[in-house]
């Protein structure tokens, strides 16, 4: 008697991957119409049935969210990138408006955070937010796909079209934040932030800040870019980097708030004037970026709207409804570290 087809089978037959063939199979939006069709076909030339037990402990609803957040390296005992504390309340206020609850859980990077949330019915979907380094984090997210599990990320767009990711446009912001300090007459402009692929936010800041060069005729000097992750001392450290180079430089812009405030100290300890001598632009619009001595002019992202957002498409995926990664606008919110200030 021969063997049942499973959807490894057809998998292998179609070429694609077997989270592929089960999203395929349950009409996922994430699929191109063309390759569902193509997947379903085949699983009725196989013979293939859904196992309707599997199936119906799937469709069991929680009515409860999950909000997975990881660590990040931070000056207190949170260990919660503070833009992240802002996500918090928007994506609460959110879920509540959606009538669902919310299940807030941290997580080391190092943990399974990839665990299935949705067989064991903890939650019908989960968001995540801080995950570090993205070649650390991209084989949880595969095996997320491979559980079928429905998930939404913040940050940049995903390789896998698959993923499923809402974020700020991050190269956006960085041609704001250039064009801003161009305006100001700044020509020379470090960037402090990791410009490579282990961190696509950063990278894509630093891609429309070089753009924004270029369309002045102003070819970007990779000298004048230090790697930096997200904390105050991170900032620090690669401002006096900038500092002990000996290259001219007149502006800054960093690729998160609290890079920006370590580099302002570094500055400062250095004798060096900010705005006169140099001008920063951060990036976050965090709370405490309005009370940094001068106060930081920034990129800021909307919380509230990610949120939303970020709610609103895991319910779309949730329903099996079309849903596809979002960009949001970024602004600029100008303070005393460039000069002119509106505060």
């Amino acid at each position: 008697m021969a063997s049942k087809a499973t959807s490894i089978d057809i998998a292998y037959r179609a070429g694609v991957s077997q989270s592929t063939v089960s999203r395929a199979l349950r009409n996922s939006p994430l699929v191109n119409l063309e390759t569902r069709q193509r997947i379903q076909a085949i699983a009725k030339e196989m013979n293939y049935k859904v196992d309707k037990n599997a199936s119906n402990l799937r469709t069991q609803n929680s009515h409860t969210l999950a909000l997975l957040i990881c660590e990040d390296p931070t000056n207190d005992d949170s260990m919660i990138n503070p833009f992240f504390l802002s996500m918090l309340g928007s994506i609460t206020r959110a879920t509540a408006q959606q009538g669902y609850d919310l299940l807030v859980s941290f997580q080391q990077l190092s943990s399974d955070w990839h665990a299935d949330y949705e067989d064991s019915n903890k939650a019908d979907g989960i968001i995540l937010l801080g995950y570090g380094d993205y070649m650390d984090y991209a084989h949880k997210l595969e095996k997320l796909l491979a559980q079928n599990t429905h998930f939404v990320i913040w940050g940049a767009e995903h390789n896998n079209k698959s993923v499923l990711s809402i974020g700020c446009d991050n190269h956006q912001g960085g041609v704001i934040a250039t064009q801003h300090m161009l305006a100001q007459g700044r020509k020379h402009i470090a960037f402090l932030g990791d410009s490579s692929s282990h961190s696509p936010e950063f990278r894509d800041r630093y891609l429309g800040h070089c753009e924004a060069l270029k369309e002045q005729q102003i070819k970007p000097n990779k000298q004048l870019q230090f790697d930096a992750i997200s904390t105050e001392s991170s900032g620090f450290d690669a401002a006096n980097k900038l500092l002990d180079k000996g290259i001219e430089f007149d502006a800054i812009f960093a690729a998160s708030d609290l890079i920006a405030i370590g580099a302002l100290r570094a500055l400062k300890k250095r004798g060096v004037d900010v705005p006169n001598d140099v001008a920063i632009i951060g990036y976050d619009d965090i709370p405490v970026a309005s009370f940094a001595n001068p106060s930081l002019t920034t990129i800021k992202q909307n919380t509230q709207l990610a949120g939303e957002i970020l709610v609103e498409s895991l319910l779309k995926l949730i329903r099996g409804q079309e849903v596809a990664p979002m960009l949001i606008p970024t602004n600029l919110v100008i303070r005393h570290s460039c000069g002119a200030s509106a505060d």
